[in-house]
């Protein structure tokens, strides 16, 4: 495989990769790294990536334990992780603002999620992923990923009810 072929096999899900890896990682700066240092191990299987059913299942899966080593690797050394990826801007209207406000809520919620929750959340919510991807990516199977998202989907609910309704539930 060339360098062209690659490049046209891995830009539909680059970005999905990236995302998942800033989902794990928080900072912008780390999942950058991360999603390198994914495509380059995939650029040194890239001839054995015609025996894979899903090259963006494998990328993903790479994505998933490249992130989780890198957060062990944090703990054990005591590191903090530094996110400083969230910038203020001001749209000019309320509605933006709201739904800004609101999103911003919903992420925190979702960063303080259990990490298999947050990572299940990131696959299904904003990737898109249909159950049976997932499975395949964490490892799982689809009744334990609902019954997780379940979790999650509620968990995020109840905090938002109560950011909302400022504490009345």
């Amino acid at each position: 495989m060339n360098q062209n072929e690659f490049v046209q096999l891995i830009t539909p899900f680059k970005d999905k990769v990236f995302r998942l890896a800033k989902r794990l990682l928080v900072s912008t700066e780390e999942a950058e790294d991360a999603t390198q240092e994914v495509l380059v191990k995939l650029w040194h299987k890239n001839e054995s990536l015609s025996g894979y059913a899903s090259v963006e299942a494998l990328a993903m899966t790479m994505t998933k334990n490249h992130c989780l080593d890198q957060l062990k690797a944090k703990r054990s050394s005591n590191l903090r992780i530094v996110h400083n990826n969230y910038t203020d801007r001001e749209p000019s209207l309320q509605q933006k603002i709201e739904d800004n406000d609101s999103w911003n809520w919903v992420a925190k919620i979702i960063d303080q999620l259990p990490e298999q929750q947050r990572m299940i959340i990131q696959l299904r919510e904003v990737e898109q992923y249909e159950f049976e991807e997932i499975a395949k990516v964490v490892g799982m199977n689809e009744t334990a990923i609902r019954v997780a998202l379940s979790r999650a989907r509620k968990t995020i609910r109840e905090h938002m009810l109560k950011t909302h309704r400022y504490g009345t539930v």
